[in-house]
């Protein structure tokens, strides 16, 4: 095949999709960090698959791509995740006005995707994504003709990424000390071989994601009762798999059943492959819609959501904006005890990043729509969340947003205690917060969850591990002796004043007390404060100024 279109790419995405999840705990497992605080493979997996349900079918290509994009900035969540999200938007940016995608700009749109995904990163690493990406394509570009077919383009990529991914762990040692392969690299072929297989036939089935434990309720039911209005309709989306059973009608014309569906709704849209038809309408008769569509089969999936309660929502939240204010702050934590703390400290928005703290670009750009305020801050509380973060300023229409880096909920702390609320100037407030995470050392201490050996350090899963700014200083099998041995580690221990202890879930609070003991006695002149965090993963965290 020399040419491929919208209709090829979204079947091409599906089955990348569907072949990174049946890899995906296999990419998690090449995380060579023993703390499961965001695992590539399930954020990988999170990103591609928001684009996908946010792509809109399409003959174009590059019309496909650009919603498919979009989908995926929004949904990016984790550092592999937004760095795939920009590889795809460099791919959209370079094929927006590309109907049809023959060997010369898929060669243009790989190119364009490694350059743009390398831009969105402050200081680039080889022995990524990145590099594979980048390898990939400059390797072979010289070798793609105009009769080349996409086929055996994605083929020399796939093998060239091969190469450059065995080795990685010559380009990180980390990496190599572990001896695996770099992880959002090897997920990052296995999309791509999956879209290869798509082209071969080889069609994946679909891995059924399981809704999260913590799952909100889906509407509000009190926003619609006896009294409500209804006329926004149905949102009203299926996929009919079509029969042959005499019972069923055999004449189907894509034409035709668009044209009858428009007697009873509009917002349609249908996807004809092969016996099976998606179909999505907006109406106020969805049994008209249901029996229409049950002359020719029946349904595989159906999704029916009262608009009017989604319009109403739109309205109540529109009534809840929070009043005008020089500036507004918003902060990721995990953990009620967290979020009970800074909303006492003032965050107007507290979002919660769940258990591996991996928020998406989406929820930043709604946390922004709820904000009517000069300046905004961004606290995210957690490395793995930054890029999101950046990438959803850049996203927004909105100016005046500042992400401070903290990297941590103990910095996030300090920066907060470092605001000053009374005062109308945004930018000293900003610069004030800025200061309050310098200098600030975090010591983070939980179980290892697997094997992991790197320079001098080694653990054993299930050792106590404690980390002093991200890493790994001391391992052993008394909890509190790793915290000790990891606050003696800090080089300017001597000059710190102050010292707060957050207690994870399941950390019983005569422990904390027990702790705080054992560091007044080797720290006499610092002052303790110990707060129910209820984080999950960290048992403690202890951040000192």
């Amino acid at each position: 095949m020399r040419r491929i279109n919208g209709i090829h790419l979204e079947k091409m995405m599906n089955n990348g999709l569907a072949y990174l999840q049946q890899h995906e705990e296999e990419v998690n497992r090449l995380n060579v960090f023993p703390v499961p605080d965001g695992d590539t493979g399930t954020n990988m997996a999170l990103t591609l698959g928001n684009g996908i349900r946010y792509a809109k079918s399409d003959e174009h290509a590059g019309a496909y791509l650009r919603s498919l994009s979009d989908g995926m900035l929004l949904g990016a969540r984790g550092n592999s995740g937004v760095i795939l999200s920009q590889f795809y938007r460099g791919l959209a940016d370079e094929l927006v006005r590309t109907p049809i995608i023959g060997p010369g700009e898929l060669r243009a749109g790989l190119i364009r995707g490694y350059r743009t995904a390398y831009e969105a990163v402050v200081h680039p690493v080889e022995g990524t994504i990145l590099s594979v990406a980048r390898e990939g394509i400059e390797h072979i570009r010289t070798q793609i003709t105009r009769n080349s077919s996409i086929e055996s383009i994605l083929s020399m990529y796939i093998a060239e990424m091969r190469k450059t991914l065995s080795y990685t762990p010559e380009m990180l040692s980390v990496l190599k000390e572990a001896g695996v392969v770099d992880s959002g690299a090897y997920g990052f072929i296995l999309i791509t071989e999956g879209m290869l297989k798509c082209l071969y036939g080889e069609v994946i089935d679909p891995v059924e994601v399981p809704a999260p434990k913590t799952q909100q309720p889906l509407v509000d039911l009190s926003l619609f009762n006896e009294t409500s209005e209804f006329s926004d309709g149905y949102c009203t989306e299926f996929i009919l798999q079509r029969l042959t059973n005499s019972r069923y009608q055999q004449v189907f014309d894509k034409q035709s059943f668009i044209s009858e569906l428009r007697f009873f709704g509009n917002s349609i849209a249908v996807v004809v492959n092969g016996m099976r038809v998606k179909v999505h309408i907006h109406t106020l008769y969805p049994a008209k819609v249901i029996a229409f569509a049950q002359q020719y089969g029946e349904f595989l999936t159906f999704k029916m959501e009262n608009m009017q309660v989604q319009h109403n929502e739109h309205d109540l939240e529109i009534a809840k904006k929070k009043e005008h204010k020089a500036l507004a702050v918003i902060a990721v934590v995990n953990g009620e005890g967290m979020k009970k703390l800074f909303e006492d400290f003032g965050c107007d928005i507290v979002i919660d990043g769940g258990t591996t703290m991996n928020t998406s670009s989406a929820e930043f750009l709604e946390a922004f729509d709820a904000l009517d305020a000069d300046e905004i801050v961004i606290l995210p509380n957690n490395p793995n969340i930054i890029l999101a973060a950046h990438q959803a300023v850049e996203l927004s229409k909105r100016r005046h947003i500042t992400v401070i880096e903290s990297g941590s909920v103990a910095q996030g702390y300090f920066a907060m205690a470092m605001d000053v609320p009374d005062s109308d100037d945004a930018p000293f407030r900003v610069s004030q917060m800025k200061s309050g995470i310098e200098n600030i050392a975090t010591v983070s201490q939980t179980v290892a969850s697997r094997d992991y050996s790197y320079h001098q350090i080694s653990c054993r899963k299930g050792d106590e591990i404690a980390l002093l700014d991200g890493e790994i200083v001391s391992v052993g099998s008394d909890y509190a002796k790793t915290i000790l041995d990891a606050i003696a580690a800090i080089e300017d221990i001597d000059e710190k004043e102050t010292c707060v202890i957050f207690r994870g879930t399941g950390v019983d609070e005569d422990r904390g007390e027990e702790l705080c003991e054992s560091l007044s006695a080797r720290y006499p002149l610092m002052d303790f404060e110990c707060i129910n965090g209820g984080q999950e993963i960290y048992h403690w965290i202890i951040g000192l100024a």
